[in-house]
């Protein structure tokens, strides 16, 4: 079968990849093939349209696919919508089981500063409800576990530690993916314990860049968590329409790993409601959904090798030569073609070389619809965001 004409040039691994599933398509076409309508959904955009050559490649991706394990996203974030009709059913808290209605008094984990019930993280902001929306729209059988740290009124050093619980109790929980998108200028030894927990315990986390136009390759513009250098982040940055990276996105070639669609990105916020957010926080959990698909298919993958898929199947793009460290973006077909073809290369799973440490800044120079995350000075939890109703 012909590579079609729409896509871009690839590595020659990719391109390899890519030829092979092709061919294969007709044998790997009865895998899980979700329903075409779940990328019409009013709370979906152009970053999983399947008419767009800009898109993430989903439904192709689909087509391939079958789900072998169930997998847990831990969300730590500014909370949830429980109610919200396209995520209500995807919410996981370990150890609770929902009533014969299906619903539950708990449906997460609170730890932000001033709480009013633990075990009730709603989200009075919306960037956590559209976050678990786009890993959700990835995978649309994907167990989230909404843990909120996030509380506008509390002090920075309130919020990190609402973050540190918030990371313990996703390592303790045993989650698969921890999508994660605040931070800070300053590390903290115990963040830094907790997540070396979870790198002993194999569990990857998906961090955003930032959103300061800066080169954070550069000591002066390092942030934490991503900077702590440990082989289990991933880090990710944005990409438009246009496939080119947003001005705004954080880069660097050693420090960034991977660019995913960030820009006026479509999912669902409180109240039912679907709105527009921009910021590498959409683009990360655009990566983690597709890592929840790799996890779910080849559960045997461990995440050296689904950080290693995701990064050698990107798609090259000129625009990011020099800007992140595949110097391409998420493609998910790619990524589980690739997977399919390598997942019994027995040195394949090795630990990916030393490089500098991840690492990115949410601070941004923001308009419209936007909060102050004080975790730490003055830095917001993403980019700007313009919500439609």
């Amino acid at each position: 079968m012909a590579m079609p004409k729409t896509f871009p040039r690839q590595s020659a691994v990719t391109e390899w990849a890519l030829a092979v599933v092709l061919l294969l398509l007709p044998i790997y076409g009865h895998g899980q093939s979700y329903p075409v309508e779940y990328l019409n959904s009013p709370y979906v955009g152009w970053g999983v349209s399947k008419d767009q050559t800009n898109s993430i490649n989903l439904a192709n991706a689909w087509k391939i696919f079958k789900k072998n394990k169930e997998i847990v996203v831990a969300v730590v974030d500014t909370g949830i919508d429980p109610l919200h009709p396209f995520i209500k059913d995807n919410l996981w808290v370990p150890g609770v089981v929902k009533n014969a209605q299906g619903s539950t008094d708990s449906f997460g984990m609170d730890f932000a500063k001033g709480r009013a019930n633990a075990n009730r993280p709603y989200d009075s902001h919306g960037h956590g409800t559209h976050v678990a929306g786009i890993v959700k729209s990835i995978f649309p059988d994907v167990k989230i576990l909404v843990l909120k740290y996030y509380n506008p009124e509390a002090s920075g050093q309130d919020n990190l530690n609402s973050t540190i619980d918030a990371l313990r109790f996703a390592v303790k929980s045993g989650v698969d993916i921890i999508n994660y998108s605040g931070g800070g200028p300053e590390p903290s030894n115990e963040e830094l314990a907790v997540l070396k927990e979870a790198e002993k315990k194999g569990i990857l986390v998906v961090a955003a860049s930032g959103n300061d136009e800066q080169n954070i390759d550069k000591g002066t513009f390092r942030y934490y968590p991503a900077s702590y250098g440990l082989s289990n982040i991933l880090t990710v940055t944005t990409h438009d329409e246009n496939l080119k990276m947003l001005a705004s996105s954080n880069y660097g070639p050693y420090s960034v790993d991977i660019a995913a669609p960030g820009n006026r990105i479509k999912s669902s916020l409180p109240y039912e409601r679907a709105g527009f957010l921009t910021g590498t926080s959409q683009a990360t959990a655009f990566v983690s959904g597709v890592a929840a698909l790799l996890k779910a298919q080849y559960p045997d993958l461990d995440y050296h090798a689904i950080k290693n898929i995701i990064l050698k199947s990107a798609r090259k793009e000129p625009a990011l030569k020099g800007m992140c460290n595949s110097e391409g973006r998420l493609d998910a077909f790619l990524a589980l073609g690739f997977a399919a073809q390598i997942k019994n290369i027995p040195d394949f799973n090795v630990k990916v070389a030393q490089r500098m440490p991840n690492s990115r800044n949410m601070r941004q120079k923001a308009s419209g619809y936007l909060i102050r995350d004080q975790r730490r000075a003055n830095n917001s939890l993403t980019g700007p965001k313009k919500i439609s109703q």
